[in-house]
């Protein structure tokens, strides 16, 4: 994907023609356009293709469309990663949108920064918010310049969604999403915690997203994302008992990781865990766990 811009913002989209727009119109709205917009459509049988040729028509920005067959977010994170060749990019959602100042904020804070800093660092982080305006989870402390996303949350308790900026050359370092047959989700933060143990992030106090939580979004749906995509979850669980620098997260990600079996009937579960003492010491916990998410999900159907 070839791109003179800076910044790709990348969309992945599954049926979401209906409010698609909202984004379109807050990047055309950008004050600085150092940026394009790459849209991964993901398997959609609306009229997605349709409308975004019409904005390409309109030449206000810079659109890139691209369409696959039905993967999952991840998978559209997958294609973006690959397709992305510009200096940063960041996803933000087909129901969400841009503060007009974003792309900006963005790049001046990114292009202040020295070259042995950006060079060393893995990327922004940034604050999202509700249409409202008020920031969700907490900001910043004001002297907290860089971090780790598992520092700003087990250890300074920064709560709430955030907005990653990446670098694109750092992205592409890691393994992909893997996708798995009849499963449409992977949690997209198994990435972000490799990421997280060789590179700090630095903070940027600044709305670069305003978020909408659709009713047919995964987070509004996260009981049935758990019960419907096992393995998808399970692969996550060992990512996170792997690579967590907390016991706290490690033990969590035990229980869970039990419970994923326990659906998956994979009696080698303990073979494939990287901390077997404590997945063995969580079965008891991933059991009731389990009966609980099995439960949930069958009164709901």
């Amino acid at each position: 994907m070839k791109s003179s811009k800076t910044l790709t913002v990348f969309t992945p989209s599954f049926n979401r023609a209906y409010c698609l727009h909202q984004c379109y119109e807050s990047l055309v709205a950008q004050t600085n356009k150092d940026f394009c917009w790459l849209i991964i459509d993901d398997g959609s049988s609306d009229n997605t293709e349709v409308l975004v040729q019409s904005w390409i028509e309109e030449s206000k920005i810079e659109i890139i469309y691209h369409y696959q067959e039905n993967q999952g977010m991840h998978g559209a994170h997958n294609t973006a990663y690959q397709l992305a060749e510009t200096e940063l990019n960041v996803c933000i959602d087909s129901d969400d949108f841009m503060p007009d100042d974003a792309v900006e904020n963005i790049l001046t804070f990114w292009n202040a920064q020295p070259q042995e800093v950006k060079k060393t660092v893995g990327g922004i982080i940034g604050l999202d918010a509700f249409k409202d305006g008020k920031v969700i989870g907490n900001r910043f402390p004001d002297d907290l310049k860089k971090s780790t996303l598992e520092t700003i949350h087990n250890v300074h308790h920064i709560t709430g969604d955030k907005k990653l900026v990446y670098r694109t050359e750092i992205v592409k370092k890691y393994p992909s999403y893997p996708i798995f047959k009849e499963e449409r989700f992977v949690p997209l933060g198994t990435l972000y915690l490799m990421i997280d143990k060789d590179y700090e992030i630095l903070c940027l106090n600044k709305v670069l997203c305003i978020v909408e939580y659709m009713p047919d979004g995964s987070s509004r749906n996260m009981m049935k994302q758990y019960y419907r995509h096992p393995r998808g979850f399970q692969h996550a669980r060992i990512v996170n008992m792997k690579y967590s620098n907390h016991l706290k997260v490690r033990l969590k990600n035990a229980i869970h990781y039990v419970s994923h079996s326990i659906q998956l009937k994979d009696t080698g579960f303990l073979k494939k865990t990287p901390r077997k003492l404590l997945t063995f010491l969580m079965i008891p916990p991933g059991l009731l766990l389990f009966t609980y998410v099995w439960y949930n999900n069958k009164i709901r159907k």
